[in-house]
């Protein structure tokens, strides 16, 4: 006899589960099923083409299909857990499952989009950004100043490449670097960039607008890879035209806008079922 269809799979994946609510290893599971639904040792030995074993392939069909009706979830990796709307559910449609209520499960929720996990993606941009953070203290002040720039072309300050101008060196009176709004460069940001451990205070911020309005500017960006004390952020609040940016929003910036980071993307297969009914 043939191992059954995913969907014969469905009620036993929901018992077993039942009566592990803490969670269990997908492995147990598995055999749980297959016991459930009195699979022989030949039937547990009947393989895929890719050589996994079908019973296996199928109990693992029906535990996608239950995660996205929303009653299953995996809490780690090979672990899998009844949601609270699973517990509900199976509260509320007690055992034997009518196969109205299996076809429903099986195959109305084939086309939902499983979530990425965002703790994951979280933790994934949490420890780039602490990587890219000791890059930008490590590199040379000329060439961060060149990361920051980078940054605001990224951003849309600047129409080419070389709207940007870096300043840097002696005698630049607080400035780094110069972003042109405007093709004649009649429309200027200046920016000043910290490549600081300690935290800026009011009189870095004081003594940079102060070398904005010696070249009649309108706009400053002053960006560091620390912070801000307390009262250099009232200080930026109290005058026009003067951004403020922290190491936090700086690599954040980086990461969303691809600046000394790619990113890669993930084909997600969905399952073309007209295929099979051929």
């Amino acid at each position: 006899m043939a191992v059954p269809t995913y969907d014969k799979f469905i009620e036993p994946v929901l018992c077993f589960l039942k009566h592990h609510p803490e969670g269990v290893a997908a492995k147990v599971v598995h055999e749980g099923a297959a016991e459930l639904l009195g699979l022989d040792e030949n039937q547990r030995s009947e393989l895929v083409s890719s050589g996994q074993l079908i019973y296996k392939n199928r109990s693992g069909w029906a535990h996608d299909r239950l995660k996205r009706a929303g009653l299953l979830q995996s809490l780690s990796r090979g672990k899998w857990c009844l949601t609270d709307a699973g517990l509900e559910w199976i509260k509320n449609n007690p055992f034997p499952l009518s196969k109205e209520q299996i076809d429903h499960l099986a195959f109305d929720f084939i086309d939902v989009r499983l979530k990425t996990n965002p703790d994951a993606v979280k933790e994934i941009r949490d420890a780039i950004a602490i990587d890219l953070l000791e890059n930008l203290l490590q590199v040379s002040y000329n060439r961060f100043e060149v990361i920051v720039l980078d940054v605001l072309h990224k951003l849309g300050h600047g129409g080419h490449r070389d709207d940007l101008q870096r300043v840097g060196g002696t005698g630049n009176a607080g400035i780094d670097g110069i972003i042109s709004l405007d093709k004649l460069g009649l429309e200027r940001v200046y920016v000043q960039a910290k490549r600081w451990q300690t935290t800026v205070g009011r009189p870095e911020l004081q003594a940079f607008y102060g070398a904005l309005a010696g070249q009649k500017a309108k706009r400053g960006i002053f960006i560091t890879t620390s912070g801000y004390t307390a009262h250099a952020i009232d200080f930026a609040k109290s005058v026009e035209g003067l951004v403020l940016i922290d190491g936090k929003r700086l690599v954040n910036l980086m990461m969303d806008n691809e600046v000394g980071v790619s990113s890669q993307l993930i084909k997600l297969p969905k399952l073309d079922m007209d295929y099979f009914e051929q």
